[in-house]
């Protein structure tokens, strides 16, 4: 089992480490969501996932519900019966050890931010640079 959890510590959560995908969504309700150029999810039977803490939701379109730590923000899970019946998505950033579980494909690049194309290539520095 893998776990994780909010950055406030309100809401912890274990999942299967059998996930139906590991992908980094560019679609633009993610990145509005998150106020991020692109979220990584791992998607998960619901059965597969034990949440502890209190999540607050938020319907962000017709089909779809996000959860999030009502304390801190933190964006966790994301539910669309329609496209993804039985099947619950973890923003898995929030793994104590998101390392743990490879990242498998983009998803959703009709939607992508031009600049994040290039965005390997711009300078890089370990800490902010001084």
């Amino acid at each position: 089992m893998l776990k994780g959890g909010c950055q406030c510590g309100s809401v912890r959560y274990e999942m299967s480490e059998n996930v139906k995908h590991h992908a980094l969504c560019h679609c633009r309700d993610c990145r509005l969501s998150a106020g991020a150029p692109l979220v990584a999810w791992a998607m998960v039977e619901k059965g597969d996932l034990k949440i502890d803490g209190e999540t607050q939701s938020y319907q962000s379109s017709e089909n779809v519900t996000r959860m999030f730590c009502g304390t801190c923000g933190t964006g966790l899970f994301y539910v669309n019966e329609v496209v993804f019946p039985g099947m619950v998505d973890i923003q898995s950033a929030t793994l104590d050890d998101p390392d743990d579980l490879p990242m498998q494909l983009h998803v959703q690049l009709a939607e992508g931010i031009g600049w994040m194309k290039t965005a390997h290539e711009l300078p890089q520095f370990e800490r902010y640079p001084g």
